[in-house]
């Protein structure tokens, strides 16, 4: 009898080629052969162009926006389950439509849990993401889920600077959980901002809950959007007497005038993960790469071991 456990295939979407490269260099395996045709009307059809028959397949896509990718990963996951993979794994480094995650107003979708159902529906058997915007977003799914932190790959980074008198800072309070992590273990103050939104994407008024005189803050939130919360807290703070602002975000979403904002205010640096494709110009911006993150997962998943080692925090 061949105990040998069956052979795992890797695959991308358009936008998030880039990515799966990389998880297919550091696994030493080749990325997988797919074609998606674009008809006239912007229709698309995705197809596999090679047998994957028993295997496990490990879709690499994040969903953000336009909706084609979301609507990429779907078909993928079909077009898969319809060729008789064994196990069709959804990788998503950036999770879209996870700020609709509750009703905070009457008549409004739940995005995040229509995803998931979407996703569920289509046939995925586990989902592999990072840094969602609310963990619960975890019980939407009906199927596995590996929630990564980028935390493995932010840490280190913020040990080699080697900044004096370290505060954490969280953006607003429903970040405060975020942030409180990584002032646990840094062993350093947290400070909270409190604002208040004239409407999504609009901050109106800003307050900084604690002591940042004379300190180095980094800022810590899961995405930077229009980035007017980031920079508004990153000038306060240095009006308030800081010694430097560094500010730091898992997903770049970066819409514009994001990057305008970014260079014009005073932040010292702004540090993204490439779970999105970040190419604005951007002077402040540092990008570090978590396809080892993924690729370190999608081993340990095959060969059926634990991924709880990589969290250095939660």
């Amino acid at each position: 009898m061949n105990t040998q456990l069956p052979p795992f295939k890797v695959f991308s979407g358009t936008k998030s080629r880039y990515m799966a490269e990389e998880i297919c260099k550091d696994l030493g395996v080749p990325l997988g052969q797919m074609n998606i045709q674009h008809f006239a009307d912007g229709e698309f059809e995705v197809s596999f162009e090679e047998s994957i028959r028993g295997c496990e397949v490990y879709l690499v896509q994040s969903t953000f926006p336009n909706t084609d990718n979301l609507m990429e990963l779907l078909l993928m996951i079909d077009a898969a389950k319809r060729a008789s993979a064994r196990q069709v794994v959804a990788v998503i480094p950036y999770f879209g439509w996870a700020r609709q995650d509750r009703k905070d107003k009457p008549r409004v979708s739940i995005a995040a849990k229509l995803v998931a159902d979407l996703l569920s529906a289509a046939g995925v058997t586990r989902v592999i993401c990072m840094d969602l915007h609310a963990d619960q977003i975890q019980g939407f799914f009906d199927v596995p889920v590996d929630h990564l932190y980028a935390s493995s790959v932010f840490i280190p980074y913020i040990e080699s600077l080697n900044l004096e008198n370290l505060v954490i800072a969280s953006p607003d309070v429903g970040g405060a959980k975020r942030a409180n992590s990584y002032a646990k273990f840094f062993n350093v103050p947290l400070i909270l901002c409190h604002k208040q939104r004239a409407k999504a994407n609009v901050v109106e008024t800003m307050t900084v809950i604690g002591d940042v005189k004379d300190k180095n803050v980094i800022i810590i939130d899961d995405m930077v959007d229009t980035a007017g919360t980031i920079t508004k807290a990153a000038d306060l703070m240095m009006e308030n007497g800081a010694k430097s602002v560094r500010a730091l975000c898992s997903h770049a979403i970066m819409s514009d005038p994001a990057s305008e904002r970014i260079d014009a205010c005073g932040l010292s640096e702004m540090m993204f993960t490439n779970s999105i494709p970040f190419t604005k110009e951007c002077k402040k911006a540092t990008i570090l790469t978590v396809a080892h993150l993924f690729a370190d997962t999608i081993r340990r998943v095959h060969e059926n071991q634990s991924i709880s080692s990589q969290y250095l925090i939660k």
